[in-house]
């Protein structure tokens, strides 16, 4: 099993993370924002540069994560605001059939009637910043390569991480930057009781549905809002009615008159990932194999669901939100394919790396540094898609909820007859309470027959892989060396199904305290096949390092020629997005996706309505709010210029996965809006960015305060914050 850590390692090591930074393109790190003070106060910044680099002061420390989106305060009472589709999760987990809040919405008109977010839950607040190069590669003797040189750096990670943990109210973390020429080690504070406060109905907040995903014109609602809250000591703690609103250090003012054409924009956030210098053979192995195949596993898994669970049904809810993340980037993968084929992506890629070789063999000195790195590089990347076909299709088998538990919870007995610290990260005691959160949260998520046509399709396509490109134990657990049997593969899943208990929560969490033995002696058929899968993926993994280790020595020498390269022309280097909090700017404005097209930067309620259609699930919307926008029942948030509400707009800010539900603000760091999407030409952006048609989609404050107070009857939450015009 490769843990999430060795996973992160291999996409790190795998990226080309410097870029030349073009117009409004970058994701700033804090510390670089004096290098790029000139730049920021040219498009409108009227803050000190200066001090936002510092974490302590405003804006940046109003600034927050809920590990995979962004989130902000908004008020001295712990009030969070994200976009609606990052609490989706937590939406989901309090709807039932008979009260299904993903469709009518839901207010908590105080605080007690806030409910608890999905089990695991967590706000962070980012308090320090330490670079650890030299701690976790300078102490490596140049004699270690390989599975022991991953390892090497992976335990002084594992210290380091032990080290600034004083407690579980700490969650550190070594970020890589550069391809493993810098390392950072982030400190946040933890906040685990979390809790829903708002969020619009699907109509709004989910308006447009799959339809509109990654399109211009937009009108959705995109946010919703959450509480954090700490035990009376002001420290984090277990949910507890006891506990009270967690005061932040700062939180952000709302502007209720949001943004006008060319105003200046900045997101402040923690993007995912961005590739824009992954070296040629990546990329075309990238859009011309990964992408297509991965859309098309996708959009299988979503057919599956929906034609297994009716919808409306309680099976049809515990999937909606795996049917909404599937179907997000199964439109996403399809865009940067249909983009790369149109452009000459490809082409400036192998131009770009055939300069810096030239570069390179220009001087003496810099082919004894660099000569070989490009070599070995493309040597290395060419190893790692070896069996990429097998292990795509594994992971997609492998979503589903009672084989990763299963596997999950040998790995880890295996892992606690271990000390600690050599513990596979992901499995160590700090890691125990969001494992154990993760065990609880299945039944939300899971129905049988599902989990069970599921499997069945993709062992079905499994099965036609040569022999030779399979995983041996898992041909024999279901019987596929001696052939595809469809009828048997059907009975042993429904066998699987019927006589396994770990269904049930208390038995999930039972077996995290079981020693290896009682594994091998049981009979609970899902327990089974995790033994009998585990010899082979220690094997594997044992591979992975070994490969992780050599892109680890190698990555970095590549990107220090590159960056000497761009450095060389007088270009800025900035690192690529890695999950670490960054700074983009920009300006509000269209752009022209086409010839003869011209996009506006704002789109208004009566587009809203236009777009409405009785009974549709992308596009109804309630009565109330169809009359509102028919009478024109505006109160204080029309805007002449528009007349009308503005609901969503266009920036030329740079983001990506990550920065949903990042604040958007203004050039004095006022709220103005919620980042949430980009459209259709800039998905690409991740790779390739463009400046004409690099635009990001952010949900307007108008539009969110008119909502919450006319709307959904939320003006508590309205007079919480402090707005100001």
């Amino acid at each position: 099993m490769i843990n999430k850590r060795m996973f992160k390692a291999l996409a790190l090591a795998s990226l080309f993370t410097s870029g030349v930074a073009l117009a409004d393109e970058g994701m700033w790190q804090p510390h670089q924002l004096q290098e790029i003070s000139g730049k920021l106060k040219q498009a409108g910044l009227q803050l000190d540069p200066t001090q936002m680099e510092n974490l302590n002061q405003f804006p940046m420390n109003a600034i927050i994560s809920l590990g995979g989106c962004t989130a902000s305060f908004l008020s001295e009472q712990g009030l969070v605001v994200t976009n609606h589709h990052c609490a989706y999760g937590s939406i989901q987990y309090n709807s039932t059939e008979t009260n299904n809040l993903l469709e009518k919405g839901f207010v908590a008109q105080s605080h007690a009637q806030e409910l608890q977010a999905v089990p695991g839950s967590r706000v962070y607040v980012t308090e320090s910043l330490t670079n650890v190069t030299d701690l976790i590669t300078g102490t490596i003797p140049e004699s270690v390569k390989g599975q022991a040189y991953f390892e090497a750096i992976e335990n002084n990670e594992k210290k380091l991480v032990a080290e600034c943990e004083t407690s579980q109210d700490y969650r550190c973390e070594v970020y890589s930057f550069h391809g493993g020429l810098k390392y950072i080690l982030i400190k946040q504070l933890a906040i685990r009781d979390v809790r829903l406060v708002y969020a619009p109905p699907a109509s709004i907040g989910k308006f447009g549905g799959d339809t509109d995903n990654w399109m211009w014109p937009r009108h959705t609602g995109d946010w919703a809002f959450y509480r954090a809250y700490v035990n009376k000591d002001g420290q984090p703690a277990d949910y507890s009615k006891d506990n009270v609103p967690f005061k932040p250090k700062a939180f952000l003012k709302v502007n209720a008159n949001g943004v006008e054409e060319n105003d200046y924009v900045m997101v402040l956030g923690y993007p995912g990932r961005t590739n824009r210098y992954r070296i040629a053979s990546e990329v075309e192995n990238q859009f011309n194999w990964v992408y297509p195949t991965a859309k098309r596993y996708r959009e299988e898994y979503i057919d599956v669901i929906k034609n297994t669970a009716l919808e409306g049904s309680d099976a049809r809810i515990k999937y909606e939100s795996t049917i909404a993340g599937l179907a997000n980037y199964a439109k996403n993968y399809g865009a940067m394919v249909e983009s790369f084929n149109k452009g000459n992506m490809l082409a400036r890629k192998q131009q770009e790396l055939k300069a810096l070789q030239t570069w390179i063999n220009a001087s003496k000195k810099r082919q004894k540094q660099y000569g070989q790195a490009l070599v070995e590089l493309n040597q290395l990347i060419a190893l790692s898609q070896q069996n990429q076909a097998r292990d795509l299709i594994l992971s997609y088998i492998g979503r589903t909820n009672l084989m990763r538990v299963a596997k999950d919870l040998y790995y880890l007995a295996n892992e606690n007859g271990k000390p600690d610290a050599e513990r596979e990260q992901g499995y160590q005691e700090r890691d125990m309470n969001r494992f154990t959160q993760k065990m609880k949260r299945v039944n939300r998520r899971y129905d049988a027959e599902v989990d069970k046509a599921i499997l069945m399709h993709f062992i079905s396509q499994y099965a036609q892989l040569p022999a030779p490109e399979r995983n041996l134990a898992f041909d024999k657990f279901f019987g596929l060396d001696q052939g595809f049997d469809a009828k048997k593969l059907a009975k042993q899943l429904d066998n699987m199904h019927a006589n396994t208990e770990l269904d049930q929560e208390a038995v999930r969490l039972a077996w995290m305290k079981k020693p290896v033995q009682a594994f091998k002696n049981s009979d609970d058929p899902y327990i089974k096949f995790a033994v009998s899968q585990y010899p082979q993926l220690i094997a594997q993994e044992k591979e992975d390092k070994a490969l992780f280790g050599k892109l680890a020595q190698v990555r970095p020498a590549f990107m220090a020629a590159m960056i000497a390269y761009k450095k060389s022309k007088g270009e800025p280097v900035y690192a690529d997005a890695n999950s670490s909090l960054r700074i983009t700017y920009g300006n509000v404005k269209g752009y022209s996706p086409q010839d003869g097209l011209t996009a506006q930067p704002f789109t208004t309620l009566e587009g809203m309505l236009a777009k409405y259609v009785a009974g549709d699930a992308e596009f109804d919307l309630f009565d109330n709010i169809r009359t509102a926008i028919a009478t024109q029942n505006y109160g204080s948030y029309a805007r002449q210029s528009l007349g009308s509400v503005p609901v969503n707009y266009l920036s030329t800010v740079d983001i990506t996965g990550g920065n949903s539900g990042s604040p958007t603000l203004n050039a004095k760091g006022e709220f103005v809006g919620l980042a949430f999407d980009g459209v259709y030409e800039s998905i690409i952006g991740d790779w390739d960015y463009d400046p004409n048609f690099n635009r990001a989609i952010h949900t307007s404050v108008p539009f969110m305060l008119w909502t919450m107070e006319h709307i959904d009857g939320a003006k508590n939450i309205v007079d919480e914050m402090t707005v100001v015009k």
